[in-house]
């Protein structure tokens, strides 16, 4: 494909050599040229699986692309996305976006002043099944409230019980972006933490507000004997009960579609996206006021 997006990937973690890498080797709108991370070995194994050269430095790999996708915790993607963002460069951010609101404003300020294009990889939103939900809600209207659960042991598993930032904030950093994030597009932008608690087994249970006067509730945890994962969300008012149906389609599916959207953004020069730096500052913000709950 002619034209194609110069990316260079920072991080080479289990999601980065199952999820990112091999979509973005994949998309013909994009080539992956380089690959950084802090364990040089394994940034070598991803970059030669995928016929990449490994960056020296971050700053190497920024100079020589496009656009970075970054697949790293929140505070070295803080870091990073800055630098990537203030070279120009269109960028591909994992969630959640950083570790701080501070942060995450410095980054969306960025990103705006920049005019590069930005999303955010929350992936299920890029589900079919995930958009026809929200379309039918929309045209509904009406909603008074919602739920939703996200039951996991991704914590006492071997790829993720090692990961210091997910064992420290469990669910509400990992799945947490994915979970507030869907019941904020389908009963509207959260307006208030009502209460948040987390107990044993990395056990939340969140109680929101939403603008128009609706309430949700959230249950996650990645600390429960739970296979297969339990994920449900459910919607209601008005026009009776909404189950939002399943997850039909597979993770790398939902990347190639992010791909698609960001690719055409950089093309077209468009630089707002349903999940972009903004949604990501927003997403921080809710995360922050559960943390001042607790």
């Amino acid at each position: 494909m002619e034209n194609q997006l110069r990316v260079g990937l920072i991080g080479a973690g289990g999601w980065a050599g199952r999820v990112h890498a091999p979509r973005l080797a994949d998309h013909p709108g994009v080539r992956l040229v380089s690959v950084w991370a802090r364990r040089p070995d394994a940034a070598e194994e991803i970059a030669g699986r995928h016929c990449a050269r490994v960056a020296a430095d971050p700053a190497e790999l920024i100079a020589e692309v496009d656009a970075v996708a970054f697949a790293v915790p929140p505070a070295v993607q803080a870091e990073l996305a800055l630098q990537a963002v203030r070279a120009g460069r269109h960028v591909i951010l994992e969630k959640p976006m950083t570790s701080t609101v501070d942060e995450a404003e410095r980054l969306a300020d960025a990103v705006a002043e920049a005019g590069v294009a930005s999303i955010l990889v929350l992936v299920r939103r890029f589900a079919h099944e995930t958009a026809e939900w929200l379309r039918a809600l929309h045209d509904l209207g009406g909603l008074a409230g919602g739920n939703a659960q996200w039951l996991s042991g991704a914590l006492m598993s071997e790829e993720y019980g090692n990961s210091a930032w997910r064992q420290e904030h469990g669910a509400l950093l990992d799945i947490g972006p994915h979970v507030i994030d869907l019941m904020d597009a389908a009963l509207g932008p959260i307006t208030e933490v009502v209460g948040a608690t987390r107990g044993g087994h990395d056990l939340w249970h969140i109680l929101f507000t939403h603008e128009g006067g609706a309430t949700s509730t959230i249950s996650m945890s990645l600390g429960l004997p739970m296979r297969p994962t339990v994920v449900e969300f459910s919607v209601y008012g008005d026009h009776g009960y909404r189950s939002l149906p399943g997850r039909d389609t597979p993770a790398d599916q939902c990347y190639t579609a992010l791909l698609d959207d960001f690719v055409a953004m950089v093309h077209s020069g468009t630089t707002s996206h349903p999940v972009d730096a903004r949604r990501g500052l927003h997403l921080q913000r809710v995360i922050d006021a559960v943390r001042e709950k607790l």
